[in-house]
């Protein structure tokens, strides 16, 4: 199994990215891991509508580049699924034939339309908002959280 990750921007504190590859690092026994860092496009404080779909759709193109399989794109109007939920969607995309699970972060605009129609899956992690950054972080753990309920670990409780 190879979990692809791609996120649009990069993560500029240490203990971000500290607690990433901590993640990352206990992902490897379970699956391959591959990170896709992509450029965010540049808006000023106040973009209007206009710019803000051009941006996205500019940083849709870069994530198709990287997007294959079982495509789950992070959107607030996404599915909210608990951890055992998202652990049983993983394994059924394996079963039936994803050897690739991609999920996708998008900017702090959020995805381009096409980007999302290409999700097998759209799902959002709660209706509170966070950190742009923080999503990383916690995506991450939930997906070893998934691997660690498929296999009957002890990480959740």
């Amino acid at each position: 199994m190879t979990i692809n990750l791609i996120v649009i921007g990069k993560l500029k504190e240490d203990y971000l990215r500290n607690a990433c590859a901590e993640y990352i690092k206990r992902l490897s026994r379970y699956c391959t891991f591959e990170l896709h860092e992509l450029d965010e496009c540049r808006l000023g404080d106040s973009p209007s509508e206009k710019e803000i779909l051009s941006a996205l759709k500019k940083e849709g193109e870069q994530i198709k580049r990287f997007a294959k399989g079982f495509i789950i794109p992070m959107c607030i109007e996404g599915k909210m699924l608990s951890s055992p939920q998202l652990s049983a969607k993983m394994s059924e995309a394996a079963v039936s034939g994803h050897s690739t699970i991609t999920f996708i972060i998008g900017s702090s605009f959020g995805l381009d339309s096409e980007i999302k129609q290409m999700g097998s899956l759209r799902l959002s992690m709660s209706p509170m908002t966070f950190p742009h950054q923080l999503a990383r972080v916690m995506l991450l753990e939930q997906i070893y959280r998934s691997f660690q309920i498929a296999e009957g670990g002890k990480y959740h409780k």
